[in-house]
């Protein structure tokens, strides 16, 4: 096996930006049997749906009528949502609900929540996968993961 290794008992934290799926192993490392203990979604519709406003203008002498960036919400939606995760984990690891963790989320979702994680759950972190798995059902989940 290549994969992650699943023990009993184990966690898994499968995120995007806008869902995070909190699984829990029943099983063994041999034959893993992730259940659904939790879980969160947010709707995050794309920065155009968001903002209303056009971009706003600057008129300096150097630079005439320049345009000012358009603010992305989307991203940061997906900051704030990497908050509430880390917060949440935080609160599960002080009252022991997990002794170990597996984040099974894209890269910058995993960095972004690697900035945001307090020590007493990055201590618990045993493995990242960068992949998104969100849309994926909890038996796929299951095996993409023991099979790396």
């Amino acid at each position: 096996m290549s994969g992650v290794r699943l023990k009993h008992d184990i966690w898994v934290l499968v995120a995007d930006g806008e869902k995070a799926l909190y699984l829990r192993n029943r099983g063994d490392a041999e034959y893993p049997d992730l259940e659904v203990v939790g879980g969160v979604q947010e709707r995050n519709p794309p920065t155009r749906e968001q903002g209303t406003d056009r971009p706003g203008r600057m008129d300096t002498p150097s630079t005439p009528r320049s345009s000012i960036e358009v603010t992305d919400w989307h991203r940061i939606s997906k900051e704030r949502f990497a908050d509430e995760i880390a917060e949440q984990l935080y609160a599960m690891a002080h009252r022991n609900e997990f002794e170990h963790i597996v984040l099974v989320a894209p890269p910058a979702v995993i960095g972004e929540l690697r900035k945001k994680l307090h020590k007493e759950v990055d201590a618990r972190v045993v493995a990242e996968v960068p992949k998104t798995l969100t849309n994926h059902s909890v038996w796929e989940i299951e095996k993409i993961l023991k099979e790396g």
